[in-house]
Parts: structure tokens; C-alpha cells; sequence
């Protein structure tokens, strides 16, 4: 592992000071850039499949490896900050290349030209997200880390609410074709950019940490190390995740319950106002209950939305899905990096984290692909059964595989 150099913390200035304005920068970009997702993403499964006449499976194969390179690449882009001392560059890079690759998708004529763009958009997201973590952590103090990242999830889910209900109002009053709408998705992408590089900047001294040869050395050299429990976790993590597949599915299975294309946007914003509500109840409740059965909870949740799209027949039901498909998020997003705090040890946890985000990456490309396999060649009904069997094969597993944590 890296060595680490003590240095001192940014000064705090007491709890009247303001967020520094790198922080602020940063919630702004985030803002932009998911309002710019947020306007093309809803849409695109339906795009794909309605406009490009591509099959089931091969929307699983792009959102399965645009997933999957977000959590992998997530690995190489913090070490690499760490070892450039430049993590403006990273973050402005990172963005720049979703911005650049997610408009253009408005001239794609196969999908084999939209896995490529995906796979540079979330190539994107990959190499911004633990540099522009580390920027927000390098300029704040411990007292004020958690209004620092609270900070940027609430400017992340601004944007995922405002970009999906301009999308709406766009389809509803100009009634523009999905190449249109996609183009002009390019606007927020360019403020979120201009945003990174007018006013982020890298700290004046930066973190005296000297990285590890490479960036996979640390999980390699510490995963038989690693404890019992947190094998188990993950483990069960791997399982639900192999079953967690695209969401793209439930907007193309709400669309065949009948949901309009104009509301398919705003039956997005109803996951991500439920999801933005539950997230602190969803928290409170793992510090009560526990993060293991927190979790299972949420994973049974998850269970029932999946029967839910199973065997739904009317649009009405595929509202009322999407809102409890929120709960499942609420319960366990950030619990389960809560899980993977409590049960690491202390000198191990950035390697838990970085194993956890390994985990994951490497299950969804295979979850999505055979989400869209089954629902293509059996059936929906099929595919979502499956989704949902997995999910309580991981929750038996988490419930036993970890029980002697005393502490979650």
C-alpha cells in the first residue's frame, strides 16, 4: 500500500464559514452534467429499441458495459489522481468527454454507434467521480466533510429531477423528435464543462500521499487479508448485483404498460423525488435497525417492484412501481457502504470500498445482458422473476453469511 505522509487540513474557519467554492463548483457541474443525462437517459431505451430497432439483449449489452465501466475505471481514476497531484484535470477530462460523446448520440444510425458513445460518456464518469471526491475531501475540513458530500448528492439530484422534466416540457410543447431533444442536451453539458474550468481548482497544497505502484496492488495485496465478514458482504453484494439489472428495462416495460412517451420522463423524476426523500429515513432507520437487515430490506423491496413489473397490467401500476422502486434505494445506497465502513477494519477500509466498487462493476455487464437474453428469447415475465429470485438468494446469503457482525 501507499505510503502516508501526515499534512495538515484545510483551515476551518468555524461553523459560519461557507462551503469553500470548489465545493460549490463542484455541486454545479454535477448539477449541469445531470441535467444533461438526465434529458437523454429516460428516453434512450426507447430510442433504441423504436427508432434503431435494436433487440432487448443488445440494450442490456450497452448498459451493461457502460455500467460496468463506470464502477472499473472508478478503480485506475482515484490512484491515478493520487499519482498526478492533478485532480482538476482528471475531473475536467472526465467531464469533457460525457459531454462530447452524449449529444452526439442525436446523429447515431445503428446501436452498435451508441454503445460506443455510452462507453465514452460513462468512460467519463469513471475518471471524474473518485478525483472529483478526493478534490471535495482535499479542500475540507473533517467537521465539514459530510455538508461537503451532502452538498453534491443534493446538486446530483437536483439535476436528475430538473433534466428529465425539461425533457418532458420540450416533448409536450414543441413536440420534438428524439434527436432534437438529445442535441440540445449539449447546452448543460457545456456549462457543467465551462463550470470545471473557470472555478475549480486544485488545492495550493496538495495531499502528501505517495500511491501505490499500481492501482490494483492494494486490493491484490490485501484481499486474503481481508475480514470474514466482509467476504460474506461482498459476496452477497455480487449475487443481488448479478440480478440489478439496467434500469432502461423498467422504462421499456412501463412504456408497454402504457405510459405515455411525453410522461416517460416524469415517471424518472417520480424514482429520483422518492429516492431524494427516503435516502435520510432510509439512513436513520440502518443506524436503529441495523445496515444488514436495512439492507435486506431494501433488497426485498426490490423483489416486489421486480414481481410488481412481472405481472403489472396498467399504467397506473407502473407508477406506483417506480415510487416504491425508490424505497429499495433509499435502503440501500448509501447503507451499504455503511456496511462495508462497519465491517472492515479500520487500516482496510479504503481497500473494502475499492473491492466493493470491483464487485459490482464486474456484475452488472453480465446482469444486464441476461436481463435482456431471457426477456427477448422466454419473456418479461422471465426476465423480471429472475431479477427478483437473485435478489432473495443474496439477502439469505447477507443474513447468514455475516451474522456474527455485532456491530451492523
Amino acid at each position: 500500500m501507499g505510503k502516508t505522509v501526515k499534512r495538515e487540513s484545510p483551515p476551518d474557519h468555524g461553523p459560519r464559514r461557507r462551503l469553500h467554492p470548489t465545493v460549490l463548483a463542484t455541486g454545479w457541474a454535477s448539477f449541469f452534467n445531470d441535467v444533461s443525462s438526465e434529458m437523454i437517459y429516460p428516453l434512450l431505451p426507447i430510442f433504441l429499441t423504436n427508432v434503431l430497432g435494436v433487440s432487448f439483449a443488445f440494450v442490456g449489452l450497452i448498459e451493461g458495459i457502460a455500467e460496468s465501466t463506470t464502477s472499473l475505471v472508478r478503480l485506475f481514476s482515484g490512484w491515478l489522481s493520487d499519482r498526478l497531484r492533478k485532480r482538476k484535470f482528471l475531473v475536467l477530462m472526465g467531464y469533457l468527454l460525457a459531454s462530447i460523446a452524449r449529444p452526439l448520440i442525436a446523429v447515431t444510425t445503428t446501436g452498435w454507434q451508441v454503445l460506443g458513445l455510452r462507453f465514452v460518456d460513462r468512460l467519463g464518469k469513471g475518471l471524474r467521480g473518485a478525483p472529483r471526491d478526493a478534490l471535495v475531501a482535499d479542500v475540507t475540513t473533517a467537521s465539514r466533510r459530510g455538508l461537503a458530500f451532502g452538498y453534491q448528492r443534493a446538486m446530483d439530484h437536483a439535476g436528475a429531477i430538473v433534466g428529465p422534466l425539461i425533457s418532458s416540457a420540450l416533448l409536450a410543447a414543441f413536440a420534438l423528435g428524439y434527436r432534437t431533444l438529445f442535441a440540445l442536451a449539449a447546452i448543460p453539458a457545456a456549462l457543467c464543462v465551462a463550470t470545471v474550468w473557470k472555478f475549480i481548482q486544485d488545492p495550493a497544497h496538495p495531499s502528501a500521499i505517495q500511491p501505490a505502484s499500481h492501482p490494483l496492488a492494494p486490493l491484490i495485496s490485501s484481499w486474503r487479508q481481508t475480514d470474514r465478514r466482509l467476504r460474506g458482504l461482498l459476496f452477497a453484494v455480487g449475487i443481488f448485483a448479478l440480478g440489478n439489472s439496467s434500469d432502461a428495462f423498467l422504462i421499456l416495460r412501463a412504456r408497454d404498460l402504457g405510459v405515455r412517451l411525453g410522461l416517460i420522463p416524469v415517471i424518472w423524476v417520480v424514482l429520483h423525488v422518492s429516492k431524494s426523500l427516503l435516502s435520510i429515513p432510509g439512513g436513520l432507520l440502518s443506524d436503529r435497525l441495523g445496515r444488514r437487515l436495512t439492507i435486506i430490506a431494501g433488497w426485498m423491496v426490490y423483489a416486489l417492484v421486480y414481481l410488481g413489473f412481472a405481472w403489472a397490467s396498467t399504467a397506473w401500476q407502473a407508477w406506483a412501481l417506480f415510487a416504491t422502486y425508490g424505497v429499495y434505494f433509499a435502503l440501500t445506497e448509501g447503507v451499504e457502504k455503511a456496511f462495508v465502513a462497519d465491517v472492515a477494519p479500520p487500516d482496510q477500509r479504503g481497500v473494502a470500498f475499492g473491492l466493493y466498487n470491483f464487485v459490482v462493476g464486474l456484475a452488472v455487464l453480465p446482469a444486464s445482458v441476461i436481463f435482456g437474453s431471457v426477456w427477448e428469447r422466454v419473456g418479461y415475465r422471465a426476465a423480471f422473476l429472475l431479477g427478483a429470485g437473485l435478489a432473495l438468494v443474496a439477502s439469505i446469503w447477507l443474513l447468514w453469511g455475516t451474522r456474527s457482525t455485532s456491530s451492523s
